[in-house]
């Protein structure tokens, strides 16, 4: 982190017992040990409020991108009114037709009265 070599080291460790003592100098570095420690938690705090800043903000513009190609997709494919028959597709050899509408028998009359409701944006 701070490229401290071993000559550095020496020199810091002589100026600190000539300087604080011998007596002191325990106490002197638990002291910077606790105000280390005090400084990487506080860092580590601010790194994960970031971090999470910016997860929300990725996230965010995940749901404008999501938001976007729905439109895209829903002008792309409009939904079919309720009050015309569904188109049927390609029957396989030997099927029935699917019944039109005067065929529903009368028990499915009233389901397929019943107005469908578009579904709500997001």
């Amino acid at each position: 982190m701070f490229d401290i070599g071993a000559s550095e080291f020496l020199l810091i460790v002589i100026v600190a017992i000539v300087v604080i003592g011998p007596k002191e100098l325990p106490m002197a570095l638990r002291t910077a040990g606790r105000w280390i420690a005090k400084m990487r938690r506080v860092s580590g705090h601010f790194r994960t409020g970031i971090e999470t800043m910016i997860r929300e903000a990725e996230l965010e513009e995940m749901e404008r991108e999501w938001r976007k190609q729905n439109e895209e997709i829903m002008k792309a494919h409009p939904p079919v009114p309720v009050d015309t028959p569904a188109i049927a597709g390609p029957s396989a050899a030997g099927a029935e037709p699917a019944p039109l509408p005067a065929q529903v028998p009368a028990a499915d009359t009233e389901r397929a009265a019943e107005p469908q409701l578009p579904l709500p944006p997001p």
